[in-house]
């Protein structure tokens, strides 16, 4: 197995050659897709579902190669720095490709400087509870709540600096409200402490939280992508006071800045498509995500957009890493 890594690795390097005789055929040898976090998460699952219908597609082997560290930066940063030729590609993330432009005092690379992107792949919603001890039952209630008692909640988020803690900071100025902010290293110690009732509001994954809402262990306040997820009746922030909220997680692929357009364009078609196969839909759902395409100008305005609106958070909130 170690061999053929290596073997489809090589062909990676001699491959652009090969390209640059055929553009037409693209691709004509391995590509890579660099996911810049440790293999396991969704990220990750997301990258290999699509490598597998694309190698299948394309008749060539697609390579997912997890290249974690410093926040996405790091497995971003190699694919900024990549040959353009269309045959080394990255899953960038909220992270890596939107918060991290501001949250980081030293990037080494830019979300649309340094990349072509490609197409939107997903959404990840994260959700906001409460213990059902808090007398709140939806968004209005609860900010109602901070209104009448401004010192006496918290909140907890999956981290510093993360999507779900710059989208509560976000909320709150928008709502006026004030509400303390407690860091944790990831969802899983902030719902111990929900459940618990040592923490009375918390925002993470919707999907770590469903088995809970279902038993009545949590309640649901808003979720905080822009549409509600389908099939679901969980109210979005959008819908409950702030129209046009959007600070959903999300995923999408780029290349490197300078690709040829005839191969971005090629890409992007091929993802989409792939993006958009039932198969494909069913397996992020089972993620908790959902596919969302769009092509590389809507992307790029989109990514625009997602770098500004953090900004905000981290302005509000103050955020840094470093």
């Amino acid at each position: 197995m170690r061999l053929i890594r290596c073997l489809s690795l090589s062909l990676l390097l001699v491959c652009p050659a090969l390209w640059a005789q055929s553009v037409d055929k693209f691709p004509q040898c391995p590509v890579r897709i660099v996911v810049p976090f440790a293999a396991g998460g969704a990220t990750d699952i997301t990258a290999r579902t699509v490598a597998d219908k694309l190698s299948a597609r394309w008749g060539q082997p697609v390579v997912v190669d997890n290249k974690p560290g410093a926040g996405g930066n790091l497995g971003s940063d190699l694919v900024a720095k990549a040959e353009p030729d269309g045959y080394t590609l990255v899953l960038g993330v909220t992270g890596s490709h939107a918060i991290n432009t501001t949250l980081f005092k030293r990037m080494p690379y830019h979300p649309l400087k340094d990349f072509e992107p490609l197409t939107q792949a997903t959404i990840y919603p994260n959700a906001i509870v409460v213990h059902p001890q808090v007398p709140a039952n939806d968004l209005p209630e609860l900010i109602a709540l901070l209104k009448r008692e401004p010192h006496k909640y918290a909140y907890g988020s999956d981290g510093n600096g993360t999507a779900s803690h710059l989208g509560v900071e976000i909320l709150k100025a928008r709502a006026g409200v004030q509400v303390t902010h407690i860091p944790y290293k990831g969802g899983a110690p902030m719902l111990a402490d929900l459940l618990g009732g040592t923490l009375p509001i918390g925002i993470t994954g919707l999907p770590a939280m469903q088995a809970h809402l279902k038993a009545g262990k949590l309640k649901l306040i808003a979720i905080t992508t822009a549409q509600r997820v389908p099939g679901s009746d969980f109210k979005t922030v959008a819908e409950q006071g702030f129209p046009g909220f959007n600070a959903a997680p999300w995923a999408g692929f780029f290349a490197p800045k300078g690709t040829p357009k005839v191969v971005v364009d090629k890409l992007s078609a091929d993802l989409i498509d792939t993006l958009r196969q039932p198969e494909v839909i069913q397996k992020m759902q089972e993620l908790g995500s959902t596919v969302v395409t769009s092509q590389p100008d809507e992307f790029r305005l989109f990514v625009t957009r997602q770098i500004d609106l953090w900004a905000e958070g981290i302005r509000i909130s103050g955020a840094t890493v470093d």
